[in-house]
This record gives C-alpha cells, sequence and structure tokens, in this order.
C-alpha cells in the first residue's frame, strides 16, 4: 500500500513538474521543473526495483544536463525574461517542420535498427541470465550493441539542441542591437 501512494505521489508530481515546465515563463524556472519531473522518475525507477537506472537518472539528467540546460540559460541571459514580440514567425515555423523531418526519420532508422536486433541471434532477456552477468553489465553490453545506433542519436540531438539554443539566442541579440542602433 505505501509502495502505491509513492507511485502516485511520485506519478502526480512527474506529471506537474512536466507541465509546469512547459508552461513557464521563466527559464529559471522551467530547468528547476526539469529537476523536478527527473527527480520523481528517479523515484518511479525505484519501485520498479531499478536502482543503477534511478541512480543514473540523478547523476546524469539532474546533475549535468540541468546544469548544462542552467549554464546555457545563464549564457544567453534568458533569465532576464526578454519580451518576445511574437513567436510565430516564418523562421520558427520552418525550423519546427525541420525538426519534425529530421525526428522522424531518425525515430524511422532507430525503429528499423531495433527491428533488425530483434531478429538477431541474441535471446530475451531472463532472470538466469541476469544473475549469470549481472544486470549492470548485462544493461552496459545491450547498451553500446544492441543500441549503440539510439545512444549516439541522443547525444547528438542534446548537442543538436546546445547549438541551436546558442546560435537563436545570439540571433536574438543582433535583432536587439540593430533595433537599438536605429533609435
Amino acid at each position: 500500500m505505501l509502495e502505491l501512494i509513492i507511485f502516485f505521489v511520485a506519478a502526480v508530481l512527474a506529471v506537474v513538474g512536466a507541465l509546469a515546465m512547459v508552461f513557464s515563463r521563466n527559464a529559471v524556472h522551467s530547468a528547476l521543473f526539469l529537476l523536478l519531473n527527473l527527480a520523481m522518475l528517479a523515484v518511479l525507477y525505484l519501485l520498479l526495483n531499478a536502482q543503477f537506472i534511478a541512480v543514473a537518472q540523478i547523476v546524469v539528467y539532474a546533475g549535468a544536463i540541468v546544469v548544462l540546460v542552467l549554464f546555457v540559460i545563464m549564457l544567453l541571459g534568458a533569465e532576464l525574461g526578454e519580451d518576445i514580440p511574437t513567436w510565430l514567425t516564418p523562421k520558427v515555423v520552418f525550423v519546427v517542420l525541420l525538426g519534425l523531418v529530421l525526428l522522424t526519420i531518425t525515430g524511422s532508422a532507430v525503429f528499423e535498427y531495433l527491428e533488425y536486433v530483434d531478429r538477431g541471434p541474441r535471446g530475451p532477456v531472463t532472470p538466469d541470465l541476469v544473475a549469470q552477468v549481472g544486470s549492470v553489465e548485462l544493461l552496459g553490453i545491450s547498451l553500446f550493441t544492441d543500441y549503440l545506433l539510439a545512444f549516439e542519436l541522443t547525444s547528438v540531438l542534446l548537442l543538436v539542441g546546445i547549438v541551436g539554443v546558442v546560435v537563436l539566442g545570439g540571433w536574438r541579440r543582433v535583432q536587439h542591437k540593430g533595433q537599438g542602433a536605429d533609435e
């Protein structure tokens, strides 16, 4: 019964944190809500008896990624809350459509790769295999053999996101400097 209560509390907090992150106007607050969401996901992993994934969730995502996001926010000065006149511009629409095409292509490649891996000589993960090899070692082997493409695509996606934020932030600064010169 206690696990069920913890599950519902963590699940509700994870969903609330995700929604608050998306709808928050302040970028720093959004990053903090992301931290809340990732911490609650770690709690859910603990309830699933996946301690390694929970610790990796805290160390990698809640630690490194959120710090990186906050660093980019502070670097670009987005915490100042500059008013953006409109967000629905042709450039934004083009970037969103290009992103959707990229995600579709990436998703198709990953799906095809996973279908290929499923047809391979490896069998399913059984409790005997976990006891023989070890769950963390089995996870590492699986991550760097069967799911290497997805792992690498995730790192490229994070890199593209950071470069995109820096480019868009620099583009906004150039626009604001150009407006200030006209006055």
